[in-house]
C-alpha cells in the first residue's frame, strides 16, 4: 500500500496575516481523511503550539511541530523569501525558538520577522528544512535562469542541514509553478537533494476561500472588490486530501512518500504536568524549603502581637500544616519570590494591594507579607488556594500603584535575569460586533448600512452572531430576507472568534529557571524591545512555567496620592502622620459614606449596578461589604439569592436553616 500524505504546511488562524483554520477543526479533519499526522507550521510564530497538540494528540493524530518562515533577501528586502522548518525532536524545538526570538529582535523590516541566511549555519540543529517551493530563494533563482546560483545555494543547505533538506514542491496554480517544479526536479536529481510535496493549507474547505480572502483585506485594510488588490492566495490551498494530493503528484510519487517519511522523522513531544520553577537566590548551604519556614515563622511572630495569646497555639498549628502542604508539592520558592518583590516594593514606595483571591486564604502569605488580611480571623480556607489533591499551580493576585507597577516588573527583571523574564501574549479576536464591522468594510459596504446591522446584536457579554439571531428578531428577518445581509453575516460567521491581533497581557508575568527561549519563542513588535511570550496565559502554565500576575490598580494611586496630602498637613501641624493600615474597619462615618452611594472611584463598589445594590442593602459593617462583592455575580443576582438576602437583613424575611449545626457556619 502506498504512503499516504501528510500536509507539512497547515497556516492556522494564528499566522494572523491569513490562514482561517481552527485547530481542533485541523486534528478532525486530519482524522477524518484518514492521516496518521499533521503539521502546524504558523507564519512566523508557534502561538498555537499547545493547543494544537492537545487536540491532534486527543484526536490521535500525531502533531508535527514546526512555522513558516521569512528568511531575509538581501537584493530587495521589501521582498523575503520563505522557508519552513519543522521540529524533529526537543533539540531542533529550541532551534527554531532561537531562530524566531532573533527574527523579532533583530530582523524586523516591513514588519515580518526575517532569518537572516547566515543565522542558519550552526544553527538549524534538529529541524527538518523545506526550501519553500517557489517562494524560497533557491526557487527564485531558479525562475530567475540562476541555476548556477540555485545549485550553489541549495548545495550550502545540504552541507548544514547534512540530509534533513527537502526541495519542496507544490501545485495550487500559483503563476510560474510548473516551471518551477521541473527545475527543482531536476536540480534535485543532479544533487541527490530529496523532493516533497506540500499543498500549502490556508482554509479546510473550498468554500470557505472567499472567506479567507475577506480575512486577508481585513488585515491588509484593503477591500475584496479592489482590482488591484495582491492575489497570494488560490481556491486550490484547502485541506486536499492524500487522494487528491497522490492524484495530482502522479508524475512524482516520491514527493507524496517523503511527506510521510518526514511525518516519521518529527518526533518532537510537550511534556505536561510537570512544573520549572524559577529558582529563589538562598544563601549557601541552605534548604529553600527551611528558608522559608523561617521567614514564615518570623513573620507570625510579629503578626502574632495583635492575637489573643489564648489563639497563638490555633496559629502556630495552622502555620504548620500550609508550610507542610507547600513543601511537600515543591512550591516554597514561589512563596518566597512572591513575597520578595512585594516587599521590594513598599521598601521602594510602590503601594501593595492588601490581597484578594483564593491567595488572602494562606495564613503562610499573611507570614511573609504577600497579604494583609489574617485567614483565621475571617474563616479563610487555605485549600481554596493549594490543595495537594488538586495539583496546580499556586496564582497571586498581586495589585500594585498602576504608576509603580513597571518598576517593580523593572526589579524582578534585572534580579532573576532578563532571559528568563517576560511578560504574556494575548490574542485579539474577532468578537460578534466588530467581525460584522470588518467584513462589511471587506465588502465595501457603506458604513451606515454595516452601522446599522452591528447595532442589531445585543451588547452582551460573550454574545455570538448565532445567538444574536435568535435573540434579535429584525437582525433574523433580515437576514432571511436580504441576500447582501445573509452573505456578510455568513461570512461573518465563518470568521467569528478567530485571532486577529497580539498584544500584552494586563498583568501576566513569566519567570522561567532558565532562558525562556528553552520553552518558547518570544514576539515583539517591530520598533520594540519589549517582548511577550509566543505562547498565552494558559499555554504558558500549561507547559510548567509559573506565571505570576502584576495588576495595575489606579485606585491604589489615588489612595496613596491621598494619604500623602494628608500626612503633608498633618506633619505640619505636628500631628502623627496617617496609616492607612491603621484606620478601623468600623469606622461610622465611613459607613455613612458608603450607605449613600458616593462610591465613584471605590475598587469593586463603583458601578452603577453595585451603587443600587448598596442603596438596598444598607451594609453596616465589613462583613456586609464582602458580602455585597460576593452577591453582585450573574448566578445570584438572576436567582434571587440578593432579594433574600437583603429582605433577612431587614427582618422583612426569617432567617432560616436547613438544620441547627449549620448556623455557626451560615
Amino acid at each position: 500500500m502506498a504512503s499516504p500524505f501528510i500536509h507539512l504546511r497547515v497556516h492556522s488562524e494564528f499566522s494572523l496575516a491569513d490562514g482561517i483554520v481552527r485547530l481542533d477543526a485541523l486534528a478532525k479533519m486530519a482524522r477524518s481523511q484518514g492521516m496518521p499526522a499533521v503539521a502546524l507550521t504558523d507564519l512566523a510564530n508557534v502561538f498555537g503550539l499547545v493547543k494544537f497538540y492537545k487536540a491532534a494528540v486527543a484526536t490521535g493524530i500525531k502533531p508535527i511541530i514546526g512555522a513558516d518562515l521569512w528568511l531575509s533577501n538581501a537584493a530587495d528586502p521589501n521582498k523575503p523569501f520563505r522557508f519552513t522548518a519543522l521540529c524533529q525532536d526537543l533539540v531542533g524545538y529550541r532551534s527554531l525558538c532561537a531562530l524566531l526570538t532573533r527574527a523579532y529582535a533583530d530582523g524586523q523590516h516591513a514588519g515580518r520577522a526575517c532569518v537572516a541566511r547566515e543565522w542558519l549555519q550552526g544553527s538549524g540543529e534538529g529541524l527538518l528544512v523545506l526550501s519553500g517551493a517557489q517562494e524560497g530563494d533557491v526557487g527564485q533563482a531558479l525562475l530567475s535562469g540562476n541555476a548556477v546560483g540555485a545549485e550553489g545555494l541549495a548545495t550550502e543547505y545540504a552541507a548544514w542541514f547534512g540530509g534533513r533538506y527537502y526541495l519542496e514542491l507544490q501545485r495550487t496554480g500559483q503563476p510560474f509553478q510548473e516551471d518551477y517544479n521541473h527545475l527543482a526536479v531536476d536540480l534535485g536529481t543532479r544533487l541527490g537533494l530529496p523532493v516533497v510535496a506540500t499543498n500549502p493549507v490556508m482554509f479546510l474547505a473550498p468554500e470557505e476561500y472567499e472567506a479567507h480572502e475577506v480575512r486577508v483585506c481585513i488585515q491588509d485594510g484593503r477591500v475584496l472588490t479592489d482590482a488591484r488588490r495582491p492575489r497570494r492566495y488560490t481556491p486550490q490551498q484547502y485541506f486536499r486530501s492524500s487522494a487528491e494530493m497522490t492524484e495530482l503528484f502522479t508524475d512524482i510519487p516520491e514527493a507524496i512518500e517523503n511527506t510521510y517519511a518526514i511525518a516519521q522523522r518529527c518526533n518532537f513531544s510537550l511534556q505536561f504536568g510537570i512544573y520549572y520553577l524559577p529558582a529563589y537566590p538562598v544563601p549557601e548551604g541552605a534548604p529553600i524549603d527551611e528558608v522559608l519556614r523561617a521567614n514564615a515563622s518570623a513573620g507570625l511572630s510579629t503578626r502574632l502581637v495583635h492575637v489573643l495569646p489564648t489563639e497563638h497555639g490555633r496559629y502556630q498549628e495552622r502555620l504548620d500544616h500550609e508550610l507542610s502542604v507547600i513543601v511537600q508539592m515543591g512550591f516554597a520558592g514561589y512563596f518566597l519570590i512572591v513575597a520578595d518583590f512585594i516587599q521590594w516594593a513598599r521598601a521602594n514606595g510602590v503601594p501593595v494591594g492588601p490581597g484578594r483571591g483564593s491567595g488572602a486564604g494562606s495564613l503562610v502569605a499573611w507570614c511573609l507579607g504577600i497579604t494583609a488580611l489574617d485567614p483565621i480571623k475571617y474563616d479563610l480556607l487555605f485549600e481554596r488556594f493549594l490543595n495537594p489533591e488538586r495539583v496546580s499551580l499556586p496564582d497571586f493576585d498581586i495589585d500594585f500603584c498602576i504608576e509603580g507597577r513597571d518598576r517593580v516588573i523593572g526589579y524582578v527583571t534585572e534580579r532573576y535575569g532578563a532571559e528568563k523574564v517576560c511578560q504574556i501574549i494575548t490574542h485579539g479576536t474577532m468578537a460578534a460586533k466588530a467581525v460584522v464591522r470588518d467584513v462589511g468594510r471587506a465588502l465595501d459596504h457603506p458604513y451606515g448600512y454595516v452601522d446599522k446591522l452591528a447595532k442589531l446584536i445585543p451588547h452582551e457579554l460573550d454574545m455570538t452572531l448565532d445567538r444574536a439571531l435568535e435573540q434579535e428578531p429584525l437582525l433574523r428577518e433580515r437576514y432571511d430576507k436580504e441576500e447582501d445581509v445573509r452573505a456578510l453575516i455568513d461570512t461573518a460567521r465563518t470568521l467569528e472568534g478567530v485571532a486577529r491581533s497580539a498584544g500584552k497581557h494586563a498583568a501576566g508575568v513569566v519567570i522561567a529557571p532558565s532562558a525562556l527561549t528553552d520553552f518558547m519563542p518570544l514576539f515583539c513588535e517591530q520598533g520594540s524591545r519589549q517582548f511577550v511570550t509566543q505562547l498565552d496565559m494558559i499555554d504558558v502554565e500549561a507547559i510548567g512555567l509559573v506565571k505570576f500576575d502584576f495588576l495595575g490598580l489606579r485606585n491604589l494611586t489615588v489612595i496613596d496620592r491621598a494619604v500623602q496630602i494628608i500626612n503633608r498637613e498633618r506633619v505640619s501641624a505636628d500631628k502623627t502622620p496617617l496609616s492607612i493600615e491603621e484606620i478601623p474597619l468600623d469606622d461610622a462615618e465611613t459607613f455613612r459614606l458608603l450607605k449613600s452611594c458616593r462610591t465613584t472611584a471605590l475598587f469593586q463598589l463603583e458601578s452603577r449596578g453595585m451603587k443600587e445594590l448598596i442603596q438596598r442593602l444598607q451594609p453596616d459593617n465589613f462583613e456586609e461589604i464582602v458580602a455585597l462583592v460576593a452577591l453582585f455575580r450573574p448566578g445570584p443576582l438572576q436567582s434571587g439569592m440578593v432579594d433574600d438576602f437583603i429582605n433577612r437583613k431587614h427582618g422583612r424575611a426569617a432567617i432560616k436553616y436547613p438544620h441547627p449545626s449549620l448556623e455557626p457556619i451560615l
